[in-house]
């Protein structure tokens, strides 16, 4: 048996689960891509505003519902 012969005989019952969910649910997969690309495809920020926006930021107080 050569190492690149794939067998087909057994399947878990989960690979079976997702086989038919991507069957009756055709774009999942489509959609998850998109909803990677919305999280974590993004473009860089350049360095001057991310030095600006941390220029920028407020400090809080350490318990910050005490008024004095």
């Amino acid at each position: 048996m050569s190492a690149t012969k794939k067998t087909t005989g057994y399947q878990s019952e989960f690979t079976q689960f997702l086989n038919e969910f991507k069957e009756h649910h055709p774009t999942t997969e489509a959609e998850q891509r998109a909803g990677r690309a919305r999280l974590w495809d993004q473009a860089p920020v350049d360095l001057d505003t991310q030095e600006r926006l941390k220029a920028s930021r407020v400090k809080q107080n350490s318990y910050v519902y005490q008024n004095h």
